[in-house]
């Protein structure tokens, strides 16, 4: 019996794509979903249970408060966070504090009210990429490497693990998006390269033109990240890296949703446009309609936003043109490419030398940054998008999943065939420094941003009052001076420090830096030889295994039943959407017909959860042999 492939998975804001090894062609093959190719990270809840990927989102204009997206925006961040207040204002369901001091999205489930945490909410997408795997391969799926964006700290990724246990996968590796993306590219771009060099003599292996600076630009629906790989003899060394771990295609979306809000004030008067604004139904469609006509500019100079029956009877159209959508968002596409530069800083690697520039996620496919990336480097390069911008990272991440698998403990791929797996190296970086707390709050940092992992680094403290036997370490990450601005990791307290004078005592303090990105910290006297150790996790919000062991089993006994109801789901949303195009081709004399799809609509409204799909169906034929209207779930 064949071995189940350790599966690679893109952990996405918006959309997830899933991706394993396949023996039989020596590739990573990007495994389809329920949803697609790429899958909604987005879960809804009903009175009858949850739906997750397309179903959820198809519809979220009929439940907006209990239709769930954008978690990783808030995974693994206390609720004190400006990003979570942020994220709790912009959304139509309610964020609220855990009992640990996470944020915690409150919903109606199954009749009563839940706070479900970051990690429970991306177990559920987890789990519907993993059942998707073993549906495709026929065997049981338990392993897994995750992506996370290059930005993500250290309580970031341990959340990540977490959701991933909970969803019933031991998480072999962590990995950064952008560097998941090199693999990708590895495999595909480089094999004419590989191939032609083995016929060569060998003669210029070690010339300077064999070298490649290659950026990785990885903008995505929520999260953004540059970073530099410098490639060279089987060796993927990440150079640089930055980001934000707040800025993607859903902030272009909101700017454009800002600019039709404000149209239809220009239009309607602010009665109508704070009518939408409070209505979660309108938001969230007009939302959806400013999505797609974003992704229609992709290819066209303009694009129409239209939304029937917005408001009451108020059916809104407007024209988005391309030179429209780049004013509105100028800022940032600034940011994203300030942000290239400094990361090209940070690097050390200068314009001229940058030999390829790889464009991974969806928001990359805009114009206008595609036309800036390429003259910022002169027009001498081409932009890389061989392998498929929504894919490369879980295609990446699959391939990490294979070295793994095959013992490996590099990054790489043979670019030929499959038969060496770790003919090539990835050496990773952290994305933000990492030290300790010292008297006065100035932090002392023992891991350097941009240090490549796994690490050790180990410094000697001593006290600061005479006779002092114990030393609280407190750990921080950032890049401030003083601790003011950083982000708390966590502490420890090590006893038994040798009883001195101050500053007499010395005590090594050790930060181990896993290929997770997860540190390690421990403490040791040289003196007394007394030591104490830590895992270093979030100070708040971290899951206890009994909050784990317990998702687990809510997450198996509600599958059947979440299954019955995704179906059900997308027809409702699908006859909803078919309602509303009957409505708007009504004529106005037809009262009779106008009433029945009012009525239809109060059905939906009120009825649609207890009645059962075949009730749905039956009102979806009278929809399609009264009124024409064809019923697409």
């Amino acid at each position: 019996m064949s071995t189940a492939p350790i599966i690679g998975i893109d952990l996405g804001t918006t959309y997830s794509c899933l991706a394993a090894w396949d023996e039989s062609t020596g590739r990573a093959e990007v495994i389809p979903t329920p949803s697609g190719r790429t899958m909604p990270s987005w879960v809804a809840f009903t009175a009858g249970g949850k739906v997750v990927g397309s179903a959820a989102k198809a519809q979220v204009a009929s439940n907006p408060a209990n239709t769930v997206y954008d978690v990783k925006r808030i995974i693994g961040r206390p609720f004190s966070d400006p990003a979570v207040l942020s994220e709790s204002k912009a959304h139509p369901f309610a964020i609220v504090e855990g009992k640990h001091g996470e944020p915690a999205v409150r919903v109606r489930w199954r009749g009563a009210q839940r706070d479900l945490c970051p990690e429970e909410i991306s177990a559920m997408v987890l789990t519907e990429l993993r059942l998707a795997a073993e549906a495709h391969l026929g065997m049981k799926v338990t392993e897994a490497v995750i992506t996370v964006p290059a930005h993500f700290n250290n309580q970031q990724r341990q959340a990540t693990k977490d959701a991933g246990r909970i969803a019933g996968l031991d998480v072999k590796r962590i990995i950064n998006e952008p560097t998941a993306a090199a693999l990708a590219y590895g495999l595909h771009s480089r094999k004419p390269e590989a191939e032609a060099a083995s016929g060569g003599d060998g003669d210029e292996e070690d010339e300077e033109g064999d070298k490649s600076n290659v950026v990785i630009f990885d903008l995505g629906g929520g999260t953004f990240d540059v970073s530099v790989l410098a490639m060279d003899s089987g060796v993927f060394e990440v150079r640089a890296t930055g980001g934000d771990t707040h800025l993607g295609g859903e902030d272009f979306d909101s700017a454009v949703f800002a600019w039709v809000l404000d149209d239809i004030t220009a239009r309607h008067g602010t009665d109508v446009s704070d009518g939408v604004r409070k209505s979660d139904r309108s938001r969230s469609r007009l939302r959806r309609a400013v999505e797609q006509a974003k992704m229609g500019l992709s290819s066209a100079s303009s694009a129409l936003i239209e939304v029937d029956s917005l408001l009451g009877d108020l059916d809104y159209s407007a024209t988005l043109t391309r030179a429209k959508f780049e004013e509105l968002n100028a800022t940032l596409f600034q940011r994203c490419l300030d942000t290239v530069k400094s990361v090209l800083s940070d690097a050390g690697v200068g314009i001229d030398v940058v030999t390829d520039i790889v464009l991974v996620g969806g928001s990359t496919r805009v114009p206008f940054l595609q036309t800036a990336l390429h003259e910022m480097f002169g027009g001498r390069l081409d932009l890389c998008k061989s392998v498929h911008p929504d894919e490369a990272v879980a295609i990446g991440a699959a391939v990490q999943g294979s070295i793994l698998r095959s013992g490996g403990t590099g990054g790489g791929m043979d670019l030929v065939s499959a038969e060496a797996t770790t003919d090539l190296l990835l050496l990773d970086v952290t994305p933000l420094s990492l030290g300790i707390e010292l008297e006065g709050k100035q932090m002392s940092t023992l891991i350097k941003r941009n240090t490549a992992i796994p690490c050790r680094k180990t410094r000697t403290y001593s006290t600061v009052a005479d006779w002092q036997t114990d030393i609280d370490v407190v750990v921080w990450e950032g890049e401030r001076p003083t601790i003011e601005g950083n982000n708390k990791l966590g502490q420890f307290v090590i006893s038994g420090v040798e009883r001195a004078r101050a500053g007499e005592p010395k005590v090594d303090v050790t930060f181990a830096l896993d290929a997770n990105g997860i540190l390690n910290v421990s403490a040791r006297d040289q003196v007394t030889e007394a030591v104490a150790n830590a895992t270093i996790k979030a100070e708040k919000g971290r899951l206890s295994s009994d909050d784990i062991d317990k998702m687990i089993e809510d997450a198996e006994r509600y599958r059947a039943q979440d299954d019955e109801l995704a179906e059900k789901a997308g027809y409702r949303t699908a006859l909803e959407e078919a309602i509303f195009t009957a409505q708007s081709t009504v004529k106005p004399d037809d009262t009779a017909g106008m009433t029945e799809l009012e009525d239809l609509m109060d059905w939906l409204e009120l009825d649609s959860e207890t009645a059962t799909l075949e009730d749905m169906k039956s009102r979806g034929r009278m929809v399609e042999d009264k009124f024409n209207i064809l019923v697409k779930p």
